[in-house]
């Protein structure tokens, strides 16, 4: 009997250390990680520089509270804003924390506009969190269903749809942002058209709306650049990170610009945990690697490697829609149903993700070599056709 309680559909594995984009089980066998904790592990597991800083923070200070100055925090705010382009940051926990700041900000921002219903448009297919209104935010019924009632202040469109953004804007006075992913993770590796963002921002200046961008999955070179409106060309408002920002420690932050960045005063919002000194000592050593060893550029061009072994391995296979992706964020789509995939590549020595019931995801570390994606290609790719084959 487990004293767990049942929110989670596990594999029969579980893992004893990990090195690079390697895991080995309690039975010492070995895994190529293509998933890297759900795209955390950006450094891969047991990086050296990040486990040495842990430690030694560690061994100075864990945590104080906000009620007291953290010199490390303020030194990751200004990391951060520097390297986005923003203004303000406030650090917390999760990526479901840092999106629900991101809400309440754009809140305050319409009640100081006299709106009585501030309202923000999301996206079908999106993913934002499990607290409630970040579950509200989300564009999946699975994820909503049995937490009603839901939380008001949302109209959803479809992604990469501009027309119909373009649309609530002349029938709906509440909205006051925009809340998207630059590319969908859950949704299915989803990349929207290369104007797509450029189109956002345009229509969120014209009509005085927050442009927030849910940069969770994509943010800290995910998809080769440190965040990816940067292959956009345009700043958001608001803009909300986590798991790879900590490499594997538990972070997040809500980045703001402008008027955005005023909204907050003392007291609106705050964390008990957020920005303490361990969490953020492992992000500003994250940051330091990524930057040092061009992780951001590699994503990019290992990325593009694995995606055209993908398109070679699978040329011509019946039931292969597309592959696509940004970066080190991958999605292979099938024409039917593949979560059996999951368990087939974990026998042997792989571990994926398929989300959005057909679509392999793959969010290997950013650590990743080219003999490393290759044995990847081989082996998701005789997967895959088995799998079409039956």
């Amino acid at each position: 009997m487990s004293f767990l309680m049942n929110t989670y559909a596990r594999q029969p594995v579980s893992f004893a250390r990990g090195e690079g984009v390697w895991l080995w089980d309690e039975a010492g066998r070995k895994y190529l990680d293509a998933v890297a904790g759900v795209a955390v592990n950006s450094l891969g597991h047991a990086h050296p520089r990040l486990a040495q800083a842990l430690c030694e923070q560690a061994h100075t200070l864990i945590h104080t509270s906000n009620l007291y100055q953290i010199p490390k925090q303020e030194q990751l705010a200004e990391r951060l804003c520097h390297l986005a382009g923003m203004d303000k940051a406030f650090i917390c926990n999760s990526g479901a924390e840092a999106n629900e700041a991101a809400i309440k900000l754009t809140r305050m921002y319409g009640h100081g506009k006299g709106i009585e219903i501030p309202t923000i448009i999301v996206m079908e297919r999106s993913f934002h969190g499990r607290t409630m209104a970040t579950l509200t935010a989300t564009g999946n019924r699975k994820v909503q269903a049995g937490f009603e009632p839901l939380v008001k202040g949302f109209v959803r469109v479809p992604y990469n749809d501009i027309a119909a953004v373009a649309q609530i804007a002349e029938h709906n006075k509440n909205v006051v942002a925009v809340l998207v992913e630059p590319v969908q993770g859950e949704g299915g590796v989803q990349v929207p058209d290369p104007t797509y963002l450029q189109e956002l921002r345009r229509l969120c200046d014209a009509h005085g709306w927050l442009l927030m961008l849910d940069e969770i999955q994509t943010g800290i070179g995910r998809t080769g650049t440190w965040f990816a409106f940067q292959q956009a060309g345009i700043v958001p408002d608001v803009m909300a990170l986590a798991k790879g920002l900590g490499g594997g420690m538990p972070i997040g932050a809500c980045l703001a610009k402008g008027v955005a960045a005023e909204v907050f005063k003392p007291g609106n919002h705050g964390s008990t945990f957020g920005g303490n000194p361990l969490a953020c000592a492992a992000a500003l050593e994250t940051l330091a690697v990524v930057d040092e060893q061009d992780l951001c550029r590699h994503a990019s061009e290992l990325g593009e490697y694995i995606r055209a072994g993908l398109k070679t391995q699978l040329n011509g296979v019946m039931g292969v829609v597309e592959v696509r992706g940004a970066g080190l964020m991958i999605g292979v789509e099938l024409d039917r149903p593949c979560v059996e995939l999951v368990r087939r590549a974990l026998e042997q020595g792989l571990l994926i993700n398929v989300t959005a019931d057909n679509v392999v995801r793959l969010l290997p570390p950013l650590v990743i070599q080219r003999d490393e994606a290759a044995q990847l290609i081989e082996m998701l790719g005789k997967l895959i056709k088995e799998f079409l084959a039956v």
